[in-house]
């Protein structure tokens, strides 16, 4: 008969059996996974996954799957070596690194800053030979973890931990180990800048223990309600004679839900909507007392412009270019007041031209014009063919060509 660890002494007076590796009655299900029964032997999932040569090799270390005669074996060995953590016997865990016989129990190993791969072939590393972080990235005076909002100190350590992509998501390795039982395989990423390529891979190098599950959250439809439809009518005063729980397919007691929050729900006819109506919006949405639907025009600013009761605001310059604005206004204010005193000014003078002759008009018109620039008789005329036309002036013709 071999004698007992430890552990397993303190817990031969409970009721409730130990590990037979570990000698721990507890049962935390993120290190040590959950306890089993096989054969007679008491043991966790993962003491037996991590011992020295127990599960066969080939098959699947998750079914933690071992003879009853290699049970025996690693546990009579596992008296004889000492754990260097605890300084108790019964340790079935040695460091991978070839050369090292440091030996620990898997509940030793967060206290020796071990760690442990849960992943491929599980393989264990003490403090010196334990894989490191590929970067490096330091955090800044006054760092905090990500997660927790707490400090995580002045250098990367064993508990302090970066995103290896983004370099800038610091954490502590028990708050990431925390979120990674919670989000699983499927929803575990960096919390700052949502990588997975790189993350999810450095984690398990560096021990984080990544369950082959769907989130927690998902657990027993916690977010079953999302999928379903409102179907209550929360008009404040309903008149369907049946209820607010109750609606039919069309016609006015058809109910209609929030075009943007789907949340809240009316009766046609409790809301004055027409058939024609194909969205609504619950006064939240759409703003209190200010339900609308698309088939309803919506009621914009109403200014004086807009109704056409007041002209629209014209710049001065505008209004002394244009010569019939003054007698097209419909109403308003008198335009001339804003008309410069230069254009008043030259109101005389255009009464003056009124009493010439057309042809001095005319004269006067071409004066007050700008000159262009000079060039030959026969370069404006083209070919000197041209030159055969009547030498009228072009005045007199036009002149002439007018009705008296």
């Amino acid at each position: 008969m071999h004698t007992m660890s430890k552990g397993t002494q303190e817990a031969a007076g409970s009721r409730e059996p130990a590990c037979v590796l570990c000698g721990r009655v507890d049962e935390d299900s993120i290190i040590h996974g959950h306890k089993h029964e096989d054969n007679g032997f008491y043991f966790h999932t993962f003491c037996v996954i991590f011992a020295n040569g127990l599960c066969q090799p080939g098959k699947d270390n998750r079914n933690a799957s071992f003879y009853a005669e290699d049970m025996i074996r690693t546990v009579r060995q596992a008296e004889q070596t000492l754990c260097f953590v605890c300084g108790n016997s019964g340790a079935t865990i040695t460091c991978a690194d070839s050369g090292c016989h440091r030996s620990f129990h898997l509940p030793c190993a967060l206290e020796g800053q071990c760690v442990t791969q849960y992943i491929g072939e599980f393989r264990s590393f003490c403090w010196e030979h334990r894989p490191q972080q590929a970067v490096e990235a330091a955090p800044t005076q006054d760092t905090t973890c990500i997660i927790c909002m707490e400090p995580v100190g002045d250098s990367r350590s064993y508990s302090t931990m970066v995103c290896p992509s983004c370099q800038h998501s610091w954490f502590h390795r028990a708050c990431i180990q925390e979120q990674a039982m919670r989000a699983g395989i499927y929803c575990f990423q960096c919390p700052l800048c949502r990588d997975r390529d790189w993350f999810i891979p450095d984690m398990l190098t560096m021990g984080i223990r990544i369950p082959f599950r769907r989130p927690t959250w998902e657990d027993n439809n916690a977010y079953a309600s999302l999928g379903v439809r409102h179907q209550r009518c929360d008009a404040s005063n309903c008149l369907y004679p049946h209820g607010r729980e109750q609606a039919e397919r069309e016609g006015p007691w058809q109910l209609l839900l929030c075009s943007s929050c789907a949340a809240q729900g009316t009766h046609r006819c409790c809301s004055n909507l027409s058939q024609s109506t194909t969205s609504w919006e619950c006064n939240a949405c759409a703003g209190e007392g200010t339900a609308s639907s698309t088939n309803l025009d919506s009621a914009g600013p109403n200014t004086a412009s807009q109704q056409g009761l007041e002209p629209a605001p014209v710049s001065a310059g505008q209004e002394s270019s244009s010569s019939g604005t003054t007698s097209q206004a419909p109403s308003g204010p008198d335009r001339r007041s804003q008309v410069p005193e230069s254009s008043m000014s030259r109101q005389p003078g255009r009464a003056q031209t009124r009493s010439r002759s057309p042809l001095k008009r005319q004269a006067a018109e071409t004066r007050s014009q700008p000159r262009r620039c000079c060039r030959s008789r026969s370069s404006r005329r083209g070919p000197a063919q041209g030159r055969s036309r009547s030498r009228v002036p072009r005045r007199a013709r036009n002149i002439n060509s007018r009705p008296q």
